[in-house]
């Protein structure tokens, strides 16, 4: 952290500018190509990405579950290191796809624009993307089916520090995301082996000798009764 704020004080004495998300990307939603058409969806070769490839693979994609044909697209494959939001459904979550793709109507594409690629480290993007998440969930649009207002999303500001202060503000966050993961890695592997060594003394201690006299469960229960459902009319009876 020295580091960065030395980077800061010299780099950035007056401050950092912001500019509005619209400013600095184009923005488009993704589509689900027509499931009618098998063409579309027969030895795909352009990921199709949807919330399940975040929850499956995280936030970082260059491979989906699901992939579509050329034919499927309307016009060309969103460009790699694109920012991929959810704008409806799951609001919140957001990846960052390193390879041409294609993802689902759920999400919004964020691509830089040509005269700001230089001017930005795509993983600092990412990493400032989880602010966006926030500020998403604050701007739905009122109704039955949530939606982020898009015209308050085009709004939100992000920093343009120097790219030497995003590259070490990356590295920093670099660093605690895979100490993170290798925590979570180590304590689901103690916790597999915990719940196997419980197993193994549950079952060993509830196993009795044969001389150990045993009864039948009615006869030492007073009732036993199956669960029932609840009808319709009891349910608009309530």
């Amino acid at each position: 952290m020295s580091k960065l704020e030395e980077l800061l004080t010299k780099l950035c004495p007056n401050g950092v500018e912001y500019k509005f998300l619209e400013e600095i990307f184009n923005t488009r939603n993704g589509y689900t190509p027509s499931k009618n058409k098998k063409d579309f969806w027969e030895n795909g070769v352009i990921p199709w990405f949807r919330m399940e490839d975040i929850r499956v693979n995280g936030r970082i994609l260059n491979a989906a579950l699901q992939y579509v044909s050329k034919e499927a697209l309307k016009g060309k494959a969103f460009p790699k290191n694109s920012i991929i939001i959810a704008t409806s459904a799951t609001i919140g979550e957001h990846a960052l796809v390193t390879v041409e793709s294609l993802a689902n109507q759920r999400f919004t594409y964020l691509m830089l624009k040509d005269e700001y690629k230089d001017r930005f480290d795509i993983k600092f993007i990412y990493y400032y993307c989880f602010r966006l998440d926030e500020y998403c969930l604050a701007c739905l649009n009122q109704g039955n089916f949530a939606s982020v207002d898009m015209k308050k999303f085009v709004k939100f500001k992000f920093p343009l520090p120097p790219l030497e202060v995003q590259r070490e503000i990356v590295r920093i966050l670099d660093n605690f995301t895979e100490l993170t993961a290798e925590l979570t890695a180590e304590l689901t592997a103690e916790l597999t082996a915990r719940k196997k060594q419980y197993e193994y003394y549950r079952d060993n201690l509830l196993k009795f000798d044969i001389s150990i006299p045993k009864v039948k469960l009615k006869d030492i229960a007073t009732d036993i009764y199956r669960g029932s459902g609840i009808t319709r009319e009891q349910v608009t009876g309530l």
